[in-house]
């Protein structure tokens, strides 16, 4: 990712959190060590499953496999089920992204194949989300 890149992305992390009170957020360690970013996007029409809220983290690599994710995640869903008051999150991956899939795991996430989806994206082509979903009564 590009710097121009980033900012466009940190950009639109803004946006959002001023349009809907919800948006990916930095993940930092107690000594304020950048580990990456985890949150709640909403999305409209324009998305290819319509609209609805999805959660979504991305860890550098240094902090995998360490329970961050899980953590962080679990966290962002008691604030969506309480503050937001949203009545279903998703989340997807695609199936080769095994450390995700871990953490929607652990996240007792329900598996929801017939809202799976292709979307098109720049500079990476096809790409196939395999959908989950968390609810109040049953994630976390």
């Amino acid at each position: 990712m590009t710097v121009a890149s980033a900012h466009a992305k940190l950009d639109g992390y803004r946006s959002a959190w001023k349009r809907s009170c919800c948006s990916r957020m930095a993940l930092e360690t107690h000594d304020g060590i950048f580990l990456g970013y985890v949150g709640i996007m909403e999305h409209g029409l324009e998305h290819p499953i319509g609209p609805h809220h999805d959660i979504g983290w991305r860890l550098v690599r240094t902090a995998w496999g360490l329970g961050y994710a899980t953590e962080a995640a679990r966290a962002v869903l008691t604030d969506a089920f309480s503050r937001l008051q949203l009545k279903e999150v998703l989340a997807y991956t695609e199936q080769t992204n095994a450390k995700s899939l871990k953490v929607m795991q652990r996240l007792n996430l329900a598996r929801d194949p017939s809202r799976d989806f292709v979307a098109e994206y720049k500079g990476v082509g096809a790409w196939r989300g395999l959908v989950w979903s968390a609810s109040p009564e049953g994630s976390t």
